[in-house]
């Protein structure tokens, strides 16, 4: 077992756990930074660990983690525990400590100032997983020239943001089967 490999994944996911804030889309930056730095995964990996992760349940942070733990450890589930605890164990530690000290600081205006100068650092984080997201499926070359254009990719994605926009009230577990069942007939 590579267990210099297991602890390098377990550094990389406390660091993703502990600065991600705001969910699972804002670990995509941090998984980006990964797969150029380790190369554990491809672009079309990460691609296809966001939407998988997206439609089956559980946290998707959570879902990445164990993914690629699992598949940068040669198939090994050692690895998806690993990450997976990596991920989640600041969490864990800051929760407590929180709740050790709630009731002190409940009330503080310097945590509500904390919390509400967050807000736009997330904003920005899961603004930048989507465009990521975004770019790397129509410019699936990498090359941002008219001819690499994925002109299916970006006719669905035109279509669909127009069928979000004029059915607000439809169901997101109606709007993911939908993408998945356009993604397997039309193979993307």
């Amino acid at each position: 077992m590579n267990w210099m490999l297991l602890v390098t994944l377990f550094i990389e996911f406390f660091k993703t756990g502990l600065f991600a804030l705001g969910g699972g889309l804002a670990t995509i930056p941090f998984l980006y930074e990964m797969m150029e730095k380790y190369n554990w995964f491809t672009t079309n990996d990460l691609m296809n660990m966001i939407a998988v992760s997206e439609s089956t349940p559980g946290a998707m942070g959570v879902n990445m983690a164990t993914y690629v733990g699992y598949e940068a450890m040669g198939h090994s589930f050692i690895g998806g525990i690993v990450t997976t605890i990596g991920l989640v164990m600041p969490s864990v530690i800051v929760i407590c400590i929180v709740a050790k000290f709630l009731k002190k600081f409940k009330e503080s205006h310097w945590v509500q100032d904390v919390f509400y100068g967050l807000r736009p650092a997330v904003t920005a984080m899961i603004g930048t997983a989507g465009l990521g997201v975004f770019v790397s499926t129509v410019f699936p070359e990498g090359t941002f020239a008219l001819a690499s254009v994925s002109w299916i990719h970006l006719a669905f994605f035109v279509i669909l943001f127009l069928v979000s926009m004029f059915y607000k009230k439809m169901h997101p577990i109606l709007m993911i089967v939908l993408c998945a069942c356009i993604g397997i007939l039309f193979q993307l």
